[in-house]
């Protein structure tokens, strides 16, 4: 992996990208739907924090879709990002 690749798109911004507008739903209705606090969605979405596990089944629940799908997005970058550092490092 080559640092000048695009790093993978953040699941915060497939989150609200591909399913929090296509579906009209607003943040605070996420996190009441998930039992989890607006600031957690919200600091997903802006891509400061990582999708967890426990986050990444609550997701699959209210999108009928699997954990996998969001621990793959978030992986993906966490690579990324890991593979930029070591380059810089080395």
């Amino acid at each position: 992996m080559s640092p000048n690749n695009r790093r993978p798109t953040h699941p915060g911004e497939v989150l609200l990208e591909e399913f929090l507008i296509p579906m009209s739903m607003t943040q605070v209705e996420l996190a009441e739907k998930l039992g989890v606090s607006i600031q957690r969605i919200n600091t997903i979405i802006n891509g400061k924090r990582a999708v967890s596990a426990e986050t990444a089944i609550l997701l699959a629940r209210a999108f009928k879709n699997s954990p996998h799908f969001w621990m793959n997005l978030q992986i993906s970058c966490d690579l990324y990002d890991a593979q930029l550092r070591l380059n810089k490092a080395a």
